[in-house]
């Protein structure tokens, strides 16, 4: 018997193990016909028993039915006050732009004020506050180059 997700990182394996549990929730597969999916495509009892082929056929499988997966919004929201104040404005453009570049949220930086300048939200900081903010965006996207 193959060993179950050989050759599969651990975060792979919940990825598709996330994956295979949206696509039931979405057709609104009852306990039994999506435990006959993983046995008869999977040939596996549960999920976390499935191999790499196993999940391979079961995503493939539940695609067919008609499952849908999107990629997750990574934009997030958008400050409230990217419109006002012009030296502010175009800090948060410049932040704005670095988080597009490096793929990141606007959570992200929200997160970078949190912990510099204990700031609940971007909206909330000064304007030297948020040059330090794009300070430390840029030096992430220069680790991130190396």
């Amino acid at each position: 018997m193959p060993k179950p997700y050989s050759r599969m990182s651990e975060t792979h394996r919940k990825a598709a193990i996330s994956k295979i549990h949206i696509a039931k929730t979405q057709l609104g597969l009852s306990e039994t016909h999506y435990r006959n999916i993983l046995q008869d495509v999977g040939k596996a009892k549960s999920s976390k028993d499935l191999t790499v082929q196993g999940f391979d056929a079961v995503i493939k499988h539940l695609k067919g039915l008609g499952a849908e997966f999107t990629a997750p919004q990574r934009a997030g929201k958008k400050p409230h006050n990217l419109d006002s104040q012009a030296a502010k404005a175009k800090q948060l453009q410049k932040i704005g732009a670095l988080l597009a570049d490096m793929q990141l949220s606007w959570e992200y930086a929200a997160a970078i004020a949190q912990q510099m300048y204990k700031k609940q939200a971007l909206e909330f900081c000064s304007g030297r506050e948020l040059i330090g903010i794009t300070t430390a965006l840029v030096n992430k996207q220069k680790q991130v180059a190396k």
